[in-house]
C-alpha cells in the first residue's frame, strides 16, 4: 500500500554540511536544501535578508528618463498626476508614489482606477488629470497596453511615465519612461517584483539622486518609511517571495508590525489584528489585503488609497470601518457567484463521466466582475486546474483567471486570443473580456491548451511534502526556527512535513468547522488543529499518517507550537514501503 504523500530526495550530505555551517537543526537545513540553498553564504542571507543586499537599480530600462522626468516636475512646482489600479499592488503603488513625492516636496494629485471604467488607465482618467491641470502622470500597477489614453496625453503636452510589470505587448509606447521588467531591453536580474516594489526602487533612486544635489527634503527623508506598503502589494499580487521581493517584505513586515501608518493601524483594528504580535504574510493575505481589495471589486478603489494616505487617525478609522463593510459584502455576493460555478464545474464533470476537465472556464449573466478572481482561485485550490470565472453582462463578459503551478496563464491566453477582445495580465492571474457567442468557443480552446500542457496525463495524485518528521522532534524553538524560513507565500511555501503512523488520542469538533487533535507518536505528543476540517473527524485510537504544517499558536499572548493539519491519510501497513 503506498502512502498518500511523497517526498523529493535531496542531497542529505549537503544539508548535513548546511546544518553545521548555520548552526541549525537538520530539518531546516533540509528545507534549505530543498529552496535551493546550497551554501553557507546562500543560507545566512537567506535566514537573515537585509536591505544593504538589494541589488543597485542599475539595468531597470528607462530608469533615469523616469528620474530626470520627476526631478523637474519637482524643481519646476508641477502638478503630478498618479494612478494606481484598483487591485492592491496598484492602490499600495500609487500610495508609494504620492507618499515619496509629496516628502520630497511634490504636488500630487492621486487617483485610482474604477473596476466599472474597466481595467486600466483609460481615456477618462487621461482627461481628468488634463482637466485637474497636471502636467506629469504617473500610471502604477498599468499603463503598458493603455497605447490610446497615454498618446492622448502627449498630444496635451503631458509626459505620462508607466509603472508596470504586466506583459509588454506589441507597440511603441508614447510614455516618457516605461517601468517594466518584461521589457526585452530591461536588463535588471530579477523579474518577479510587484509594481509597488517598482515604484519603491524608483523612489529611492529619486531619493539618490535629488541627494547628490543637496536637496534639503531628499536628505531629511527615509524611503525605508514605504516598505509596508511595498509588502502589501507584493504579497498580495502573489508575487514570488524570493531574491529581492523577500528582502523587501521581511523589512516590509516588520515595519508594518510598528502600526505607524495611521491608514494601516485602523485596518489592523478592522481587521482584529489589534494585539501586538509580529504581522505575518498570512494576515496581509487573509485579513488585510481582502479589505484593501474590497473597493476596487465592488467599484471604485480610491477609498482604498485614501485610507493607506490619511493621516488623521479618526478619518483612518472612518475609512476602515467603510471598508470593513464593502468587504462585507464582497463576501456575501463572493458566496452567491462560488455557489453557482461549482455547480456548472459539478455539472461538467458529471457529463464527462466523472472526470474534471483539463482547464476550468465557467461564467455566467449578472456575475460579479470584482469578485470572479477569488472565485477562481478558490476553484483552482478545489480542483487543481487551471481556471476562469467570467460574469457577463448585456453579452460581454469579463473574466480573471487563476493557475496552478508551472500553467503559464499569459501564454494560454495568447493561444486562444483570436476568441478574445482583449486579455492581459502575467503567469500567475490574467484578466480577459470575451463576447458571450465566443465564449464556448474560447473554452474549447483554453481546455485544448491546458490538456497539451498536462501532456494527456492527470496531476500526481498524491500530496508533496517537504520533509518526513517525527513528532519527537517538534518544540517551540523548531517552530522559531522554521519560522525563519518566511516570509511564506509565491515560490517559498510553508513547509509541509509528513508524520507516519500517528495515532489519533483525541479529536474534537470546535466552532462547528474546525477540528482540535491531540496526536501521539512512540510516547511524543502534539497539538494540531484542522481548520474546516469537521468533515473528516477520525476517530479516537485510529493511526493515520499526518501532513501538516508546523506554527507558532499565539493565543492571548501565550506562544504555544502547534501542528496546522493539511490532510489526514489513511497509514500504510508497518513495514510496507512508502
Amino acid at each position: 500500500m503506498a502512502r498518500g504523500w511523497h517526498s523529493p530526495s535531496i542531497d542529505e550530505s549537503c544539508a548535513s554540511a548546511l546544518a553545521q555551517a548555520l548552526g541549525v537543526r537538520p530539518l531546516t537545513a533540509r528545507l534549505l536544501v530543498r529552496r535551493g540553498v546550497l551554501q553557507a553564504d546562500h543560507g545566512h542571507r537567506f535566514l537573515q535578508p537585509k536591505l544593504a543586499e538589494l541589488r543597485a537599480p542599475a539595468g531597470i530600462a528607462d530608469l533615469q528618463s523616469g528620474i530626470d522626468r520627476m526631478a523637474h516636475a519637482l524643481e519646476t512646482g508641477q502638478l503630478i498626476g498618479v494612478f494606481g489600479d484598483y487591485d492592491v499592488d496598484g492602490v499600495t503603488s500609487a500610495a508609494v508614489l504620492t507618499s515619496a513625492l509629496r516628502a520630497l516636496g511634490a504636488r500630487v494629485l492621486p487617483r485610482c482606477a474604477s473596476r466599472h471604467a474597466g481595467y486600466g488607465f483609460g481615456l477618462a482618467a487621461a482627461e481628468a488629470f488634463l482637466a485637474a491641470g497636471c502636467a506629469f502622470v504617473i500610471t502604477a500597477d498599468c499603463g503598458t497596453s493603455d497605447h490610446k489614453s497615454i498618446a492622448f496625453l502627449k498630444e496635451k503636452g503631458i509626459d505620462v511615465m508607466v509603472i508596470d510589470h504586466h506583459q509588454v505587448p506589441e507597440g511603441k509606447s508614447a510614455a516618457v519612461a516605461l517601468i517594466n521588467p518584461h521589457r526585452g531591453d530591461d536588463r535588471f536580474e530579477f523579474k518577479g517584483l510587484a509594481s509597488c516594489g517598482l515604484a519603491f526602487y524608483l523612489m529611492a533612486a529619486l531619493r539618490s539622486h535629488l541627494r547628490s544635489k543637496n536637496h534639503a527634503a531628499a536628505a531629511a527623508w527615509d524611503p525605508r518609511e514605504l516598505l509596508d506598503l511595498v509588502a502589501m502589494g507584493t504579497i498580495a499580487d502573489v508575487m514570488p517571495l524570493t531574491d529581492e521581493n523577500r528582502v523587501l517584505v521581511s523589512a516590509g513586515l516588520k515595519t508594518l508590525s510598528a502600526r505607524t501608518r495611521p491608514g494601516v493601524a485602523a485596518l489592523f483594528n478592522v481587521a482584529g489584528l489589534q494585539d501586538p504580535r509580529p504581522v505575518t504574510a498570512t494576515d496581509i493575505g487573509f485579513r488585510l489585503a481582502p479589505r484593501l481589495n474590497a473597493a476596487g471589486r465592488l467599484g471604485d478603489a480610491q477609498l482604498a488609497l485614501d485610507l493607506l494616505l490619511a493621516v488623521d487617525p479618526a478619518e483612518a478609522e472612518r475609512l476602515a470601518l467603510l471598508l470593513d463593510e464593502q468587504n462585507r459584502q464582497r463576501q456575501q455576493i463572493q458566496e452567491t457567484v462560488l455557489s453557482s460555478a461549482l455547480a456548472q464545474v459539478e455539472s461538467m464533470i458529471a457529463a464527462g463521466g466523472g472526470r474534471v476537465p483539463w482547464a476550468i472556464v465557467v461564467g455566467d449573466e449578472g456575475w460579479h466582475h470584482g469578485v470572479v478572481g477569488i472565485v477562481a482561485a478558490k476553484l483552482v485550490d478545489k480542483y487543481a486546474r487551471p481556471t476562469i470565472v467570467v460574469g457577463f453582462h448585456e453579452g460581454k463578459g469579463r473574466g480573471s483567471a487563476r493557475t496552478v503551478a508551472g500553467f503559464n496563464l499569459y501564454q494560454a491566453l495568447a493561444a486562444s486570443a483570436p476568441h478574445l477582445e482583449v486579455y492581459g495580465g502575467h503567469a500567475a492571474a490574467a484578466g480577459m473580456t470575451v463576447l458571450r457567442d465566443r465564449f464556448e468557443a474560447f473554452r474549447q480552446s483554453f481546455t485544448a491548451h491546458a490538456e497539451q500542457w498536462f501532456g494527456l496525463r492527470p496531476p500526481h495524485s498524491a500530496v508533496e511534502v517537504d520533509a518526513v518528521v517525527s513528532l519527537s522532534e517538534l518544540d517551540l524553538a523548531c517552530a522559531e526556527e522554521l519560522a525563519r524560513l518566511g516570509p511564506f507565500g509565491a515560490a517559498n511555501s510553508e513547509p509541509i512535513l509528513a508524520f507516519e503512523n500517528v495515532t489519533i488520542a483525541n479529536a474534537r469538533v470546535v466552532s462547528g468547522t474546525h477540528l482540535q487533535l491531540t496526536l501521539g507518536q512512540n510516547g511524543a505528543m502534539a497539538e494540531a488543529m484542522g481548520f474546516n476540517m469537521a468533515d473528516v473527524a477520525p476517530v479516537a485510537g485510529q493511526v493515520m499518517d499526518v501532513v501538516a504544517c508546523f506554527e507558532i499558536n499565539d493565543f492571548r499572548g501565550t506562544r504555544r507550537p502547534r501542528l496546522r493539519v493539511k490532510h489526514l491519510l489513511s497509514a500504510a501497513p508497518v513495514g510496507e514501503p512508502s
